[in-house]
């Protein structure tokens, strides 16, 4: 059987490629890495996170919870080794980040139907069937050869920023606190309260702190959800108090008062030895970075081990190119997986290389699509991206609101998103998969 060729080896690359193998389909895996890596890339392993640890919220009450449980159910090699590297942070899905790219290498490198081929892909091939999985980072030389190849789809490009990590020890926590918002889950995060004075002496240095060079850079191209600190800090005085420094759940065990402002800390890998500034992706110049973040109290003395990053988010406008199974309309031996498509978030990206590589191996086995309906949230995905009434298309996290309404009334929100995540393990359950 002629090989499958998936580029990239992000988590939608891998996802797509284990899918199809287990499968018995052959696949050829592209990876540029470790010959050429993007500015973010920092290890040669597959799966990397660039962003953040955090695979975000396990519950079912929240929509990529229930996303999360849908792809163990789809035999997801991600969740897998999501699940076997995880950390605590409390209701979320948080890995020691090296363990887990290590877990993705090592099954990925170790079946008998992936032939790993290292070097940059900078055309799309010719012939055979594809996934296209290069992710937000997508290179230069591929990205203009797609462009080139459809370029009706508008091909899109915005500005995405990684979060700065601190070493445990050097934690000032007698001026911090472990707990978790409103007692949920176990306490894993680190508090770090602000006074009102504190906060607003802070708020006016990171406003006016110098930002790194970005090519292109405009306020206008960042995502809304995964923002710079500093751009949204621009926005006004209270704007982070009712973001990533919101003080709401969160009392200081010292006063028993929840204080003006909270930063957030949040384990990075098993050890915990390393925790992530949660919510303070940033472009800022690395010694701004020290000078601002180190105003924080409990930060005063911080030892940062990596300082935030800014690189370049590159996404097709999908409803003009691509279908529900996230392949090119026009030339449907062709697909794309991961962030490209405009899906945003780890767990998306993986959901759309699974939900590709299934489709697929179904139809090179000449098997019926399996129409994963939009009760799904990995159903609701596909068909929001390759909506075509989406007129002014943006990068989309899962989310409640792109699945269908129960048609009957539920008491509490809480009670009302199990229930759609009831329905929709039922619906999964019942589709003919084989």
């Amino acid at each position: 059987m002629e090989q499958v060729q998936v580029i990239g080896a992000g988590l939608a690359g891998c996802e797509a490629a284990w899918q199809l193998a287990q499968r018995g389909i052959p696949v050829a895996l592209w990876e540029m890495k470790p010959r050429k890596k993007t500015p973010a890339h920092h290890s040669d392993l597959f799966g990397e996170l660039v962003c953040s640890n955090s695979l975000r919220s396990d519950q079912l009450e929240n929509a990529v919870g229930l996303l999360k449980e849908e792809l163990r159910r789809l035999n997801s090699l991600i969740l897998r080794c999501a699940d076997a590297h995880r950390v605590a942070a409390g209701g979320a899905l948080a890995v020691d980040r090296l363990g887990f790219s290590q877990a993705i290498t090592d099954a990925v490198r170790s079946h008998p139907l992936i032939q790993v081929k290292e070097g940059e892909v900078t055309q799309l091939p010719q012939e055979g069937q594809v996934i296209v999985a290069t992710g937000p980072l997508t290179s230069d030389a591929l990205a203009q050869a797609i462009a080139q190849r459809y370029p009706a789809s508008g091909y899109l490009h915005f500005y995405d920023a990684a979060a700065p990590l601190v070493t445990f020890e050097s934690v000032d926590m007698d001026s911090a606190y472990f707990a978790s918002r409103y007692d949920k889950g176990t306490p894993d995060y680190i508090n770090c309260p602000l006074s009102q004075e504190e906060y607003l002496a802070f708020w006016q240095a990171l406003t006016q702190a110098r930002e790194a060079p970005v090519h292109g850079f405009e306020d206008k191209n960042v995502f809304e959800g995964c923002m710079p600190v500093e751009v949204m800090a621009r926005r006004g005085e209270q704007t982070l108090c009712f973001g990533p420094l919101k003080p709401r759940g969160l009392p200081d065990p010292k006063t028993g008062k929840e204080p003006y402002a909270v930063v957030q800390l949040r384990r990075d890998n098993e050890a915990g030895t390393i925790y992530n500034l949660v919510g303070f992706q940033t472009h800022l110049t690395w010694p701004e970075q020290k000078r601002v973040f180190s105003m924080i109290p409990a930060l005063k003395n911080a030892e940062f081990v990596r300082y935030g990053v800014m690189h370049r988010n590159t996404y097709l406008d999908s409803p003009r190119l691509l279908d529900r199974y996230y392949r090119v309309k026009a030339e449907p031996r062709i697909c794309f997986a991961g962030q490209v498509t405009g899906v945003e978030g780890y767990v998306e990206s993986t959901a759309s290389g699974c939900l590709a590589a299934m489709e697929m191996a179904r139809r090179i086995q000449g098997k019926a699509p399996a129409d994963f309906p939009q009760e799904t949230a990995i159903g609701a995905l596909a068909l929001y991206i390759s909506n075509e009434s989406v007129a002014n298309f943006q990068p989309m996290n899962v989310n409640f609101g792109i699945m269908p309404p129960l048609g009957y009334r539920v008491k509490g929100k809480r009670n009302k998103n199990a229930e759609l995540s009831r329905r929709a393990l039922e619906a999964l359950d019942a589709m003919d998969l084989a």
